[in-house]
């Protein structure tokens, strides 16, 4: 026997995650640092869409090196080619080193920013040497080869590195300074005045240099305005999850409290019903028969609030044997027969060839099937058919139980195991109901890994039908 368990603002943070957020910033000439909550999800972001754009990042390298190999120099291409295979290899040791402590658990320490941050200046110093010793080798002219990558070059740190703004400030200042330093040099070197285009390229730098801050500003929004609406969906859930707890609690506490004095009224009404106070007349019998009756119904509806309870918090145990649903099947019916006999319809049992074994809590599918016996025997019409099936279908047992009333609606499936749901309502039913017991068996049947599912044309009967895994069929 198995038992198994069914189951902003500036200076706020504006990370990911729980953990520390690092921030740098320039106050008279010297970085300082500070901490917030949030720098543990920040880094994780940073590595993860570092990783993942890694093959963008080479095909990018690749092409300008080959450029660079082929028109201007050689050594020059080879030399930075080195460069940028240390600083990929570093910034990768980096990546995996801030992911699996991440997955292990650990908390992150603060050396990973700094790592992240030695990575960035030294990849973005590569990126910036190789953009000056290609317009070095130019000489005065336009640049546009150069420019164009330090240009790429920012927009993809734009788009890709706005998880950590301190770091992307870093990035994107090199790059601007680089920017500038291009034009700057050659006017410097040529002494041109203020109508030469060499000062025109110098502007048109500087307005690059600034869009490209601007995508990056616009980014940085972006993914601040995404973290935050997870925190709010996060706190939304932890309040929900709070909610449920506490109605849960409450229905197990008053279920449990009213069991008690209920117990206490059905023992004293089945006392007085026996005779053993002395002969009750038949005006105060029939009275007691229906109090004892509605003891009986209070009962099962708190029973059934129980189960309710326990399913939805994932707390429903079941006690897994090997059996023989043949067998277990044939007592529920036998059980089942008087009630729905009562009720004026006749209950049929279908057996199958041979025996069905699986896995299954006794308990608990005696009382699945029961309730799904107790349902077809409510609408079905006096004198019909209730019959139950059982047949083994590739590695399932299934079983139905079908009526013989006015049928269902296709159409309502989502509403017919929601709790408290009673698709019929009206005067024309048998017995009334809580509205809980197709919910409870769902929770049952799904419990055991299995399905639930009806197929019904109005006006034809309804066929209730869940599976259950057959023996060596569990993984």
């Amino acid at each position: 026997m198995t038992e198994i368990q069914a189951n902003g603002p500036q200076g706020q943070c504006q990370g990911a995650s729980v953990g520390r957020c690092a921030r740098l910033a320039f106050a008279k000439g010297r970085v300082w640092f500070e901490t917030d909550d949030c720098i543990e999800g920040q880094l994780v972001d940073y590595a993860e869409i570092g990783q993942r754009l890694f093959w963008q990042r080479q095909t990018i390298f690749g092409v300008a090196l080959l450029l660079a190999a082929f028109y201007y120099s050689l050594p020059l291409a080879f030399l930075n080619l080195l460069l940028v295979v240390i600083t990929e290899m570093y910034d990768g040791w980096v990546f995996r080193s801030i992911l699996t402590q991440k997955r292990s658990g650990q908390r992150l320490e603060l050396g990973h920013f700094w790592a992240v941050v030695i990575g960035t200046i030294a990849s973005a110093g590569t990126i910036s040497f190789f953009a000056i010793w290609i317009s070095i080798l130019q000489g005065q002219s336009s640049h546009f080869m150069p420019l164009f990558f330090l240009f790429a070059a920012g927009v993809f740190a734009a788009m890709n590195n706005h998880y950590i703004v301190s770091v992307l400030a870093i990035r994107l200042g090199i790059y601007g300074v680089t920017f500038l330093f291009i034009p700057i040099r050659d006017i410097v070197l040529t002494g041109a005045d203020i109508q030469s285009e060499l000062w025109v390229q110098l502007f048109a730098s500087v307005f690059v240099a600034y869009f490209i801050v601007d995508c990056a500003r616009i980014f940085l929004s972006m993914y601040r305005k995404g973290v935050n609406r997870l925190k709010e969906l996060e706190e939304q859930n932890r309040k929900v999850e709070a909610a449920l707890a506490a109605k849960s609690a409450f229905l197990s506490t008053m279920s449990h409290e009213l069991r008690t004095p209920l117990t206490s009224i059905s023992a004293s009404l089945d006392l007085a019903l026996s005779g053993k106070l002395g002969a009750v007349d038949t005006g105060p019998k029939k009275v007691l028969e229906i109090a004892q009756r509605n003891s009986g119904t209070l009962k099962t509806l708190i029973d059934q609030v129980l189960d309710l309870q326990k399913a939805s918090a994932g707390h429903l145990s079941l006690e897994c044997s090997e059996t023989d649903l043949t067998s277990l099947v044939q007592e529920a019916v036998e059980v089942n027969e008087p009630y729905v006999g009562k009720l004026g319809s006749v209950l049929r049992f279908d057996k199958p060839d041979g025996v069905v074994m699986a896995p299954v809590d006794r308990t608990r599918i005696k009382q699945a099937l029961s309730n799904l016996v107790s349902n077809a025997a409510k609408f079905s019409p006096s004198g019909t058919e209730v019959v139950v099936r059982l047949v083994s279908d590739q590695g399932q047992a299934v079983i139905e139980v079908s009526d013989q009333g006015e049928g269902l609606d296709e159409k309502s499936k989502d509403r017919v195991f929601a709790p408290f749901t009673q698709l019929d309502s009206s005067d024309s039913r048998k017995v009334g109901g809580t509205g809980l017991g197709l919910s409870i068996t769902k929770q049952i049947v799904e419990a055991h890994r299995g399905r639930i599912d009806y197929r019904s044309k109005p006006g034809q009967g309804t066929t209730f039908s869940f599976t259950l895994p057959l023996l060596g069929s569990v993984a």
